[in-house]
């Protein structure tokens, strides 16, 4: 599957000097990356939205209530209208993605309505938008440093808050991020 050096199921640890808004001290797990590109999923900003107020926007009665607690996060900054989720090996959705065999991603609404009926996977990561990389984009950003990668696991995809998140995978690889200077040295 896939393409010679795909960095599907790693996260992305965005560097401290990250100009764009958008990644600033993000984590972000690629879900896909082939050469035509990359998708990846923020996990480590809640919006003030929970899902309860997704299941509304749906006109779902009577949620879960536990599901509706759930926070909902920014997951990138295209396609906002768009949900995503993220949820351990359940594949019976209609329009799942494995990203590994511990992390699959369902972009179809199914998992919404499941989750809603208390009967969804049991461990989630609800996103509205993702990011998204054009063919050779994200080997590019690679290359200038943009990001670190480490290895995605189901705890930092999911249990793990998501205010410890950034400095957590990067520590993963040893690195304390806030002492990496911001300043990018070119000799």
């Amino acid at each position: 599957m896939g393409f010679e050096g795909s960095m599907a199921n790693q996260l992305l640890i965005a560097m401290p000097g990250m100009a764009d808004p958008n990644f600033s001290t993000t984590v972000t797990l690629i879900c896909e990356h082939n050469d035509e590109g990359a998708l990846g999923i923020v996990i480590n900003r809640p919006l003030e939205l929970k899902l309860e107020g997704l299941f509304e926007q749906l006109d779902l009665d009577n949620p879960d209530p536990e599901a509706a607690e759930l926070p909902v996060l920014m997951g990138g900054p295209v396609g906002p209208e768009r949900g995503f989720v993220l949820h351990g090996p359940v594949s019976h959705y209609e329009n799942t993605l494995a990203v590994s065999d511990d992390i699959h991603l369902t972009l179809s609404r199914d998992v919404i309505d499941a989750m809603a009926a208390g009967s969804g996977p049991e461990k989630t990561l609800v996103a509205l938008g993702y990011a998204g990389w054009d063919a050779g984009q994200l080997e590019g950003e690679m290359l200038a440093n943009s990001w670190l990668t480490v290895p995605a696991t189901t705890e930092v995809v999911f249990d793990m808050p998501f205010d410890q998140r950034w400095m957590s995978a990067a520590r993963t690889l040893g690195i304390d991020i806030s002492q990496i200077s911001t300043d990018a040295g070119h000799a």
